[in-house]
């Protein structure tokens, strides 16, 4: 007699060719019927390439020197050079205080990442509470927060105004007034 799993695995293995079999003549047909619907299709396909239009024409423009000054001319380069003289002393006054002082600890944070959570009131002048990583700051007037030389210039139950340096589009430094306003419940 044979044993029970052999006659199983017998029993299987024909089983798996006869299903083999079936499957690969239903494949065969499908794919049949795939190519003859493919050849009619593209039979039915017109092709549409627009014709590439013509090329404009390019014409030159002749350099009149007579009607406009030389890029090159002293006067020029010199004027250009007393307007950028004059405007970075004016920036370098605004800086120059700033970069001579040392740094406060609230500097290296973003003024978006800082949050006002209250004020108190200590020895007659506002404190203002200041969040910065789950750490609590006391910050009062003349304190600098923020990475734009933020200097704080007023204190209130429900803001802090400090007046920023920062450079405009031209690149030249200005002032610029910004403010924390007081944060609800946040956690």
């Amino acid at each position: 007699m044979i044993p029970a799993t052999f006659s199983n695995i017998s029993t299987f293995r024909i089983a798996a060719c006869l299903s083999l079999i079936a499957l690969t003549g239903c494949f065969n047909s499908k794919n049949d019927e795939l190519k003859q619907w493919m050849v009619a299709e593209r039979g039915n396909t017109v092709a549409q390439v627009k014709p590439v239009s013509e090329p404009k024409k390019f014409i030159p423009q002749a350099y009149d020197q007579a009607s406009e000054i030389s890029p090159f001319n002293n006067q020029k380069l010199l004027q250009a050079l007393r307007r950028d003289n004059t405007q970075s002393s004016t920036s370098l006054a605004l800086l120059s205080p700033e970069l001579s002082r040392r740094k406060e600890a609230l500097e290296s944070a973003p003024l978006d990442t800082i949050s006002m959570v209250g004020s108190i009131d200590k020895n007659k002048s506002k404190v203002g509470l200041l969040k910065v990583d789950k750490l609590l700051y006391q910050v009062k007037v003349g304190n600098y927060i923020g990475q734009n030389y933020g200097r704080i210039t007023k204190i209130t139950d429900s803001e802090i105004v400090l007046r920023e340096i920062v450079q405009d589009a031209a690149g030249e430094w200005i002032e610029r007034i910004a403010n924390l306003q007081l944060q609800g419940n946040e956690k």
